[in-house]
Formats: structure tokens, sequence, C-alpha cells
């Protein structure tokens, strides 16, 4: 089942803020993703009920391995792309904000071309 671009931006702020913070909760997604509480609150639901985030009693956001699943392959392609538009002249905050766009649509052909791209150009 595919899921939809904002999920996916949902899963990558969850293991990014995992990742620097070490617990994430609902507001801390709200935060980064400049989103309402309200509007995460109803995504966390729906990520519980489908099984990709898991809460424990203090409110603490987990993935679940088909949440970290999603997540990790959209980091991957996030850093991936950003590095290959960085490595072309795009400033790094412009190749940032532009490989978030592209992480979502870009088919996974064109990724994996571009990753071997990128690695044949750094062992060089």
């Amino acid at each position: 089942m595919k899921i939809k671009e904002s999920a996916e931006n949902y899963l990558e702020a969850i293991l990014m803020l995992q990742k620097q913070k070490g617990h994430v909760r609902s507001i801390d997604v709200a935060n980064y993703l400049g989103f309402s509480k309200p509007s995460v609150s109803v995504a966390m639901k729906a990520f519980r009920e489908d099984k990709y985030v898991d809460v424990d009693g203090e409110g603490n956001l987990s993935l679940t391995a088909k949440g970290m699943e999603i997540a990790s392959k959209m980091c991957e392609r996030h850093e991936i792309i950003a590095r290959a538009l960085m490595a072309l002249g795009v400033s790094e905050a412009t190749a940032y904000e532009d490989s978030c766009k592209i992480e979502h649509d870009i088919s996974s052909e064109s990724f994996e071309k571009i990753r071997l791209f990128l690695e044949k150009m750094t062992e060089n």
C-alpha cells in the first residue's frame, strides 16, 4: 500500500526527532513540521490504528517496524537527493528544501541511478 506524502513527512519527522532528542511527543512533531497540535493528534491516532506508530503511557511516540521502514526510506532519499543537488552546485539550504519535495515523487529507478552516480562520483 502506498501512503500519502503527508504521512511520509510525519514518519520522517518522527525519525529525525528521535535521532535528535531520543524521545518524541506529538507536540515535538507539531513544532517540527509547523502544524497544529490537534492536526498532529489526529494523524497520530490514524498512525497508531494503521500500526505505523506506538505511543507509551507517557505520550512518547515510537515508530513500529512498518513505520521505520517508510521513515528510513524517506530519510535516505532526502539525504542522497540533497547531496546530489549540492554536488551540482545548489546551495545547502535550497538542496535540502528541494530534496524534501523530490523524495516523494521520484521513481525508484531514478533514485537508484542518482544514488549510484553519487557513489561513483565520491569514489573518484
